[in-house]
This record gives structure tokens, C-alpha cells and sequence, in this order.
């Protein structure tokens, strides 16, 4: 059997049945998605569908928390680390590669910003991108610092949302984004006297 027509392994059955619900989401509007139409897409039936995952709020909330935990790592390891300006390049350089792994979330966030806001997943992300706030920025730094920080996350998910149609080498796109989120950091960090 070719590996173009092989069948999936069953382990693979819960990460199918997530992008497929996600890419629906986002296609559809959560609202307007079925289980019946993600059983259909994924050609099972609705009982195996059920097996996995009893509602779509399960299957969404999954999706947050596997797509979500390189964040919660991420700031694990980082408050490890020296609380210094390369730690925080590194946390910007390995989070943007994090933004770009989780493009489809993100996608699903921006078409689904009511049903983000009303389920548990929107407070499951606001903690991480506040944890995420909370090593970039020093709390006793001057307001336009702080500012700075909290702007080069917000670079980081701007960027590559509104970058991802746009022509051009992934790659070289997630890098000017980081540049620019990078540069936001250095200047705050050097109004704080280098600290």
C-alpha cells in the first residue's frame, strides 16, 4: 500500500479529529459546525466520532490545551532562566516558532472571538499570554517599557495573522515579524538601563 492511500494510525485518531474540526471552525464559524458535519469530513460515523470526543466544546478544548502547552513550557523553562535581555530574544525567537505551529488557532480565534471569549478556552490563553507578559516585561519599568513588551507579543500574533496570505517564503515572514518584536524588547530594555 502506497503511503499516499494508507490508512492513519488509530493513535493518530484524536490529532485528525482536532485539525479537522479546527479547519471546520474556522471554514464555518464554531456555532454553525456539527458533530455530524466533523464525522463526515473525517468519513466516520458520529458514534465513532463520539467515542473520542462526547461534544465540540471537548474537541475545542483539546485543541487549546495541546496547542497551548509549548506556551505553558515555554514559560516553565523561562522562569528557569536569568530574568535578562537574551532570555527574553530566546522567549520571543522560540514563541514565534510556537505562533507559527499554532497558525490555525490562531485563525480559529480571530473568525471566533464570541465563542473564544464565552468558553473556558479564551481565559486558558489570556493566563499563558499573561504569563508569557510577565517575563518580558519588568513590573517596575517605565509605562512605555512595559508598553514595548506587551507590543512585541502582540507583533508576534499580528504579524504572522496578517502575514500568512501574503507572498513570500514562511520562513523570512516569521523572521522580519521576530525582528521587529526583538527590536521592540532591545529598546525597552535599554530604557530600563540594561537591566
Amino acid at each position: 500500500m502506497s503511503s499516499s492511500t494508507r490508512q492513519p494510525r488509530r493513535g493518530d485518531t484524536r490529532k485528525r479529529i482536532q485539525d479537522v474540526a479546527l479547519e471546520l471552525f474556522a471554514e464555518q464559524g464554531y456555532e454553525k459546525t456539527s458533530l455530524r458535519e466533523i464525522a463526515e469530513r473525517l468519513e466516520v460515523t458520529k458514534a465513532a466520532l463520539y467515542y473520542h470526543f462526547k461534544t465540540k466544546e471537548d474537541i475545542l478544548i483539546s485543541v487549546f490545551e495541546d496547542r497551548t502547552r509549548p506556551i505553558r513550557e515555554l514559560v516553565e523553562w523561562a522562569e528557569g532562566q536569568p530574568h535578562g535581555l537574551e532570555t527574553k530574544k530566546e522567549v520571543l525567537n522560540r514563541y514565534s516558532e510556537i505562533v507559527m505551529d499554532a497558525g490555525p488557532i490562531f485563525r480559529f480565534m480571530q473568525e471566533n472571538q464570541a465563542t473564544v471569549r464565552e468558553l473556558s478556552i479564551g481565559e486558558m490563553f489570556k493566563d499563558r499570554i499573561f504569563e508569557l507578559m510577565a517575563i518580558l516585561k519588568e513590573p517596575d519599568a517605565p509605562l512605555a517599557d512595559q508598553v514595548r513588551c506587551i507590543s512585541a507579543l502582540i507583533t508576534m500574533h499580528a504579524g504572522n495573522f496578517h502575514l500568512q496570505d501574503a507572498e513570500g517564503d514562511p520562513e523570512e515572514k516569521r523572521a522580519a515579524v521576530l525582528e521587529v518584536a526583538i527590536d521592540l524588547v532591545t529598546q525597552a530594555h535599554a530604557g530600563q538601563g540594561g537591566k
